[in-house]
């Protein structure tokens, strides 16, 4: 009888710890399918699910970004293009409007998303071999979430070619509306209350899309006026508007109102620890690449890093930067070698300042797109980055 109990207690055991090793196993990653089924999916779920009353719904699309640089590229505005096709074509009750200020104030349902090239292991560390589609309808009338879609897609024929705005852009920096944008997109779940941040900036961010529409279509004064619009708008003062401003004016010839925009995107990067130039050079190499298209404003670039830096009493960690291309070990020697050219020009212009930078690389350890095209698409990944650091 004792024999018994001891039996059974041990198949029990055994059963009990199957089960949990069984429970314990990781759930294996979604199954990335081709960009165009991908993106059907999601917009199916999107609109069939959404919680949303009545037979008109109005509708805008707050234009999709790239997930981490919150760039607009070639592939958002083809996915913006082909969600506005299958809502007027699968989905009537849905009336797409422009999105605009007008059309905001009727407090319609947003549509955002984010298109974000990842590791579909998990791996951060990894090749970014998927995409993750991310759709979201915010509803402006109950400030909620009112639906989601989400999709995996295969990486063939995906052109992320960042938008001639965001191709200009000489810097990168953390942006408070940018972010509120992706975690409204990423970090919500149905029901949720609309970021409070996202909300209060979305007018501004209307008249920062048409100043960035008019840049793209080389109408630079308007663009600027839509810029500087924006900016006295609660929540318009925002990362966009002073990249706008910079590019705008620096289009029109206008030197003075180019070096004053740049300096202070220079002054808010500083302030908030993290400016990122993209400052563009050769293969393998540490010399600026020969465009001086290109390369023509570096001079000035660094000169108001040097003389912010210099105003703040700041110290200065100069952090170089590759793509995934070429083996670790000379990726992130090469990084420092950048880094340390850079400094050596600030220093130039700044020679007090010897005793308060330093300079070291990351290699490709912190991509931000990490495609490893080495092409326009990925420029983020060879940035050079300047942080405040203690004296």
């Amino acid at each position: 009888m004792l024999s018994t109990l001891f039996a059974r207690s041990a198949a029990l055991s055994v059963a009990l710890a199957l089960a949990g090793a069984a429970s314990a196993q990781p759930v294996p990653p979604p199954t990335p399918i081709p960009y165009p089924e991908a993106l059907q999916k999601a917009a199916s779920d999107l609109f069939t699910k959404a919680n949303v009353t009545g037979d008109r719904v109005e509708l805008v699309i707050d234009p999709l970004i790239d997930g981490v640089s919150g760039a607009q590229s070639a592939a958002t505005r083809s996915m913006q293009q082909a969600l506005t096709e299958i809502v007027q074509k699968s989905y009537p009750r849905f009336a797409v409007q422009p999105f605009s200020s007008e059309a905001l104030a009727r407090e319609p349902v947003v549509l955002i998303g984010t298109f974000t090239a990842v590791n579909n292991g998990g791996d951060n560390a990894g090749p970014r071999d998927a995409f993750r589609i991310c759709l979201t309808l915010a509803d402006l009338k109950s400030k909620s979430i009112v639906s989601k879609g989400v999709a995996r897609a295969k990486p063939e024929g995906i052109d992320v070619t960042p938008t001639q705005y965001y191709r200009d852009s000489p810097v990168w920096a953390k942006d408070q509306a940018t972010e509120a944008y992706i975690k409204t997109c990423q970090g919500t779940k149905l029901g949720d209350p609309v970021d409070a941040v996202y909300a209060d900036r979305l007018r501004a961010a209307a008249l920062i899309n048409d100043g960035i529409l008019e840049y793209e279509a080389k109408r630079y004064r308007e663009a600027l006026a839509f810029y500087h619009t924006a900016r006295t708008l609660p929540g318009g003062d925002q990362h966009r508007v002073r990249i706008g401003t910079y590019l705008s004016a620096a289009k029109l010839g206008r030197r003075d109102d180019a070096v004053d925009a740049f300096g202070d995107l220079v002054d808010s990067g500083l302030a908030g620890n993290q400016l990122m130039v993209k400052l563009l050079f050769k293969p393998g190499s540490t010399q600026f690449i020969d465009n001086p298209q290109i390369t023509e404003p570096y001079p000035m670039w660094l000169s108001q890093i040097a003389t912010r830096a210099r105003a703040k009493g700041a110290c200065l960690e100069i952090v170089g930067h590759t793509s995934r291309t070429g083996m670790p070990n000379m990726n992130e020697r090469l990084s420092v070698l950048r880094a340390q050219f850079v400094m050596e020009l600030l220093q130039i212009g700044a020679p007090d300042s010897r005793n308060r930078m330093i300079a070291t690389g990351m290699g490709f350890k912190e991509n931000l797109i990490g495609t490893g095209k080495d092409d326009a698409s990925d420029a983020l990944d060879r940035r050079v980055e300047f942080k405040v650091i203690g004296c």
